[in-house]
């Protein structure tokens, strides 16, 4: 159902909090407002009791809780505290062994992997961890037809057992963004003896070495997950119990996180942040960073992200001028102050500023009115220029809808907005039923989580159907060097390209504020903005 919003953007700028806006400019060049209280929770190491419930609100469903299939930064929340992998990231964002016992091994021509696998490990259903399930697990993310791990892990030829501690994985050409991966979902491994049982609904009761185990989920309501004796660290593992509870809207998120209803409330909206600081018996963290907001524009997509390509019936989607007229008409700082209290960092680019990644020669347009004007008489279409702009129904985002609606009214587009639950905006964004629609992505440690699979042709991610030969060979040829300089011009060519094309407009780098009670300590909250709470509990 279109959102008739009106009220101008100006106006609720001007609306905002002046000590907000001051705030959000005092850095200047468009920078994020300090984050509140301290940069990762793992400053607050009081000691902590043993037992208790810890009762996290969610801003989101996280959807599948099948390590293969999952998509969403949600479902992350949840496996950091369910699902171990090969590697991880520590409080430096720099790569450490997790379920492997040393990083790994790689052959002089960069083709082969070798991994050497913790021993005295168990899955949390008591099943012994080896390599054969390492690379039971490996295969089913590469091989299996519901996998959307299998673009990840495409260079992956064959994953050979050597002995019951080692793996070996054999790739079609080097591969540098390769353990970053199985720092993530791709390098999850899952029970052998779950996956036998449970088959395609192995994210209906997933198993895996972690922390805490899954015990129950009541659909769009809460997951609840209990503390996993098999696991080889149980001891170290304070709490009994986390329940994850549902909750999308964020004044409501934030008002259980200060009746005590929830001890930790993920994604605070930047508008709730302030109130949660100025509890006495609440405190602010700060996460995030490395991921992007904006909006896939379907240029492309007529039957599926992974599917063939054709010409899209809309007037953004056939020209690319109106796209560049859109997007001209976007104040990106004016929509961070506006919508998020400045809490954020405006970008036009999905890798982080201060990322050595990051070329110095991919710059950001500022907002031109008089252009954008001329860009849409010169099209010839008559206006006001329909689009449909798709987004998830919580508060924040249909405000960023509405802010959004107004600065392009300017400039001759009439944007109908249409919300649906979050889970639901992605499947329409895999199946190509949107004009443009808004979304993200977390964000990873090597820029290549940023961008394969999302402007590559054939993407599960590209939603906007974005397809062209320098971007797809830019991104291979940078996964295969290790030279850090050779993969930043490398990147820098993929998204100059993929800049004129817009099939996705960035807006900002989403940092993350993660509210608690002052109970609460022993939470780790990195870059990757997913609370681990293995170490976490009630404060002695």
């Amino acid at each position: 159902m279109p959102s008739p919003f009106t009220p101008s953007w100006r106006a609720a700028l001007i609306a905002a909090p002046l000590a907000l806006v001051l705030s959000a400019c005092a850095g200047g060049g468009g920078a994020a407002a300090p984050a509140p209280s301290v940069s990762a929770a793992s400053a607050d190491d009081r000691p902590v009791k043993k037992g208790g419930t810890v009762t996290v609100g969610l801003s989101a469903d996280p959807g599948s809780l099948d390590p293969s299939s999952a998509t969403t930064f949600y479902s992350r929340q949840v496996f950091v505290n369910l699902c171990q992998k090969l590697y991880d990231i520590d409080e430096k964002s720099t790569l450490v062994p997790q379920l492997a016992s040393a990083m790994p091994e790689v052959s002089d021509d960069g083709k082969t992997m070798t991994i050497k696998l913790r021993t005295g490990v168990k899955f949390n259903d008591g099943t012994p961890f080896d390599a054969a399930a390492v690379k039971k697990s490996l295969d089913r993310h590469r091989t299996w037809e519901k996998s959307t791990r299998a673009s990840e892990l495409a260079q992956v030829k064959s994953v050979d057992v050597v002995d019951p501690e080692t793996v070996k994985l054999e790739l079609a050409q080097p591969y540098t963004p390769l353990t970053s991966l199985l720092a993530d979902r791709s390098g999850m491994i899952m029970s052998p003896k779950a996956l036998d049982a449970e088959g395609d609904d192995f994210g209906t009761n997933p198993v895996c070495v972690g922390p805490f185990k899954y015990t129950s989920r009541t659909s769009g309501s809460e997951i609840v997950l209990d503390k996993s004796a098999d696991f080889y660290d149980a001891d170290k593992v304070n709490l009994d119990k986390i329940i994850y509870k549902i909750i999308v809207d964020p004044n409501v998120r934030a008002a259980n996180l200060k009746s005590g209803d929830v001890q930790v409330a993920d994604s605070l909206a930047t508008t709730t942040v302030a109130g949660v600081q100025n509890d006495p018996n609440l405190k602010v963290v700060s996460g995030g960073g490395l991921g992007y907001y904006g909006f896939s524009v379907n240029i492309g997509n007529v039957s599926g992200s992974t599917e063939k390509y054709g010409p899209v019936d809309s007037p953004l989607g056939k020209s690319p001028e109106l796209r560049e007229a859109f997007e001209l008409s976007l104040d990106r700082e004016a929509i961070n102050k506006t919508v998020y209290n400045g809490l954020h960092q405006p970008d036009c680019f999905p890798i982080p500023l201060d990322s050595p990644y990051r070329s110095a020669s991919l710059t950001c347009p500022k907002r031109d009115v008089a252009k954008a004007k001329q860009l849409v008489a010169a099209s010839g279409v008559q206006t006001p220029i329909p689009v449909t702009l798709t987004a998830p129904n919580d508060a924040t985002n249909q405000r960023l809808a509405e802010v959004i609606q107004q600065m392009v009214k300017e400039t001759g587009f009439n944007v109908s907005v249409q919300t649906a639950e979050f889970v639901s905006t992605l499947e329409q964004g895999n199946a190509g039923d949107f004009q443009v629609l808004l979304n993200g992505w977390s964000g990873r440690i090597d820029p290549d989580g940023n961008l394969n699979n999302m402007i590559n042709t054939g993407g599960s991610n590209n939603y906007g159907g974005i397809s062209d030969p320098v971007i797809d060979d830019s991104l291979k040829a940078a996964a295969a060097a290790s030279d850090p300089a050779e993969r930043s011009d490398l990147y820098a060519k993929a998204l100059q390209k993929a800049a004129e094309l817009r099939g996705f407009i960035y807006l900002y780098h989403n940092k993350y504020y993660l509210g608690m009670n002052k109970s609460i300590a022993g939470v780790d909250y990195y870059e990757d903005a997913l609370p681990r709470l293995a170490n976490a509990g009630y404060a002695q």
